[in-house]
């Protein structure tokens, strides 16, 4: 079971270290602005809306699965 694991888990990272193609580093780069800006506005210290607060947080969780998804995306060399 866990040489299934461990075979898994470094297909995972071989994907991670391979190249990304160019469609997908930008949308990585979405990702991580779409994060920041939502951690601004979990974080910032002026009282704002529970709403916008909630925004937030949706923000950094969309912006985090945008990212994780698009850096395992690989070029195909077929």
């Amino acid at each position: 079971m866990e040489n299934q694991n461990g075979k898994f888990l470094g297909a995972i990272g071989q994907r991670a270290k391979a190249e990304t193609p160019l469609f997908f580093k930008k949308l990585r780069l979405a990702g991580l602005m779409l994060a920041a800006i939502g951690g601004v506005l979990v974080g910032t210290p002026v009282l704002l809306p529970a709403l916008v607060i909630q925004l937030g947080g949706y923000m950094i969780v969309g912006g985090t699965v945008l990212t994780a998804a698009s850096q395992v995306s690989v070029k195909d060399d077929k």
